[in-house]
């Protein structure tokens, strides 16, 4: 099927399609555009799913000459839920820096993502992840760096503790137990979202819970999250690792983000060599709808860049 972009171009839409890549895991996929195009993968971040990013988003990446695909990564909407259960405490444990094992690790959720590009028969792809996802990134471009052309880390951190905190709010809303059922996570997630959200592109409550319940309505896994939030705090600092990669990369951050203090952004550009660094005032740890120009013209700059690098090796 295809579907218009905000600016009425007509963009091939997939349906939603399920990929094995490997270790019983099973992710939920669709595609953007055309496959002749250059591939983008989409990384979303901490419990959700590939809804998260927005359809008018990647309509709009992929009018531009990308071939966009986004996926629930494990234990996120469609995908497999894994099996393992983590206690609050592990994770209070990890927190604190203490040492724990988590079910995964964020190298096995990157080797998901470069198992979906083998499904689809993809050497390489521009990577763009957010939050978790710039984590699982990262990963991925660490893990295998020939398959990543080019790196968008967005609202996210290296894994150092002293860069890119939470604010203290934050992890005993992550970690208390919901109520059950639609309206009850529905509630609980716009309390969040509006505490995290943009304050200079806020957004309205009808907008906020339309979101949740189509989050709820895909499936959602409070012990999911979890195992995510652990893979994240068990995670060793990336840094030196990021040091070592030569490929173009671009790092998004707001002055605004409760989640991950706008510190971590800075030290992923540092990190990785000839990063280009776009802080945006008043943007917290959202994807406000007003930016998606904005997004899209820097991921696609930096795609460019990758594009230029290989003809000049030719």
């Amino acid at each position: 099927m295809t579907s218009p972009t905000s600016q009425g171009a007509e963009v091939a839409v997939s349906e939603e399609l399920f990929a094995p890549v490997g270790d019983g895991v099973e992710l939920c996929y669709q595609t953007y555009g055309s496959p002749d195009d250059a591939p983008v993968l989409l990384v979303m971040g901490l419990g959700g799913p590939m809804t998260w990013w927005d359809p008018d988003f990647c309509r709009q990446l992929a009018a531009r000459g990308h071939y966009v695909v986004r996926y629930d990564n494990r234990d996120t909407g469609r995908s497999t839920r894994m099996k393992e259960r983590v206690r609050r405490g592990a994770l209070i444990r990890a927190f604190a820096g203490r040492p724990v094992r988590p079910p995964y690790t964020l190298t096995d959720m990157a080797r998901d993502g470069l198992g979906l590009l083998d499904h689809l028969g993809l050497a390489s792809a521009h990577v763009v992840g957010v939050s978790m996802g710039g984590m699982i990134a990262q990963a991925m471009a660490i893990a295998e760096p020939a398959r990543v052309r080019s790196l968008t880390s967005i609202m996210s951190t290296t894994g150092k503790r002293t860069v890119g905190w939470q604010h203290p709010r934050l992890l005993p809303m992550m970690i208390a137990p919901r109520g059950s059922g639609r309206e009850a996570y529905a509630a609980g997630s716009a309390r969040m979202w509006h505490l995290i959200g943009s304050p200079a592109y806020p957004q309205t409550e009808e907008e906020v819970l339309s979101r949740a319940f189509d989050t709820f309505d895909r499936g959602v896994s409070a012990s999911g999250v979890l195992r995510q939030m652990l893979a994240i705090l068990a995670e060793p600092d990336r840094g030196p690792r990021l040091r070592a990669l030569s490929l173009p990369a671009l790092v998004i951050h707001g002055t605004a983000d409760k989640m991950v203090h706008v510190s971590g952004g800075r030290a992923t550009a540092r990190a990785v060599p000839g990063a280009e660094l776009l802080v945006v005032d008043g943007m917290g740890h959202d994807l406000p709808r007003d930016l998606f120009p904005t997004f899209v013209d820097a991921i696609t700059r930096t795609a460019a860049r990758a594009t230029r690098g290989r003809v000049a090796d030719l």
